[in-house]
């Protein structure tokens, strides 16, 4: 995302965006399985399991069900590094803050659809946006991470934490303790994503869409945020 100020490209690798992010993630694999048939918006590893649960037991037809949002993922991901190429940057100045825009768009949208639509479309529609969101915010400060699934972050936690322990390095139980919120943010979103749908119904992925416009005010905010002055020389 080169065509983004330092100070954006700085909040996009923020921890309290990191975390935000993973509690919409969380929230919408909990929608999606809740409300739409038992799929996943980005947990494809889920999806792929009960894809070969159930062709192994010969459900083949709810065995497709999960075709769509695992091919809606990927096509996510392909509009993500479209959205990143040089030649599409410089119409598209802002591209991370146009990514998470969208994305409020389609959860709103997604919200004002009734329930005789079918489960497929609607999972399609969300994998697509997980896929987009997992591939545009991929770095936490320094460390690459997830926003959509915790397999990774719980090893990277586990990771950082054995060496604080062992080694004692301090930068380590740092990274930890980022992975840790992250991984606490995602499990949030997911419990929450439960709740509203008690609550709510299909209307509760309005949430979702208050939560993005938060993610999208802090790159507002620290824009506007007074910079301290470069060290003297």
């Amino acid at each position: 995302m080169s065509s983004e100020p330092p100070i954006t490209v700085a909040t996009a690798k923020s921890v309290r965006l990191g975390v935000l992010l993973a509690a919409v993630g969380g929230f919408l694999d909990a929608y999606t399985y809740v409300t739409r048939g038992g799929v996943f918006a980005g947990a494809q590893t889920g999806n792929v399991v009960l894809l070969g649960v159930d062709i192994a037991g010969g459900r083949w037809t709810e065995a497709l069900a999960f075709v769509p949002p695992l091919t809606a993922f990927v096509l996510g991901v392909a509009t993500a590094e479209f959205i990143a190429l040089p030649e599409v940057a410089k119409i598209v100045r802002r591209p991370v803050r146009a990514v998470l825009v969208v994305e409020i768009l389609v959860v709103l949208a997604v919200g004002f659809l009734p329930a005789t639509v079918p489960d497929a479309l609607v999972s399609v529609i969300l994998a697509h946006v997980a896929g987009v969101q997992v591939t545009t915010f991929r770095v936490l400060v320094d460390s690459p991470f997830n926003t959509t699934m915790t397999t990774g972050n719980l090893r990277s936690m586990s990771m950082a934490a054995f060496h604080r322990v062992v080694d004692g390095d301090r930068e380590e139980g740092t990274r930890a303790r980022r992975f840790g919120a992250v991984i606490a943010g995602f499990l949030g979103g997911a419990l929450l994503g439960a709740v509203a749908v008690e609550l709510f119904g299909l209307r509760a992925i309005w949430v979702v869409a208050v939560m993005l416009i938060f993610a999208l005010a802090l790159f507002v905010f620290d824009e506007r945020r007074p910079q301290s002055p470069p060290p003297k020389s």
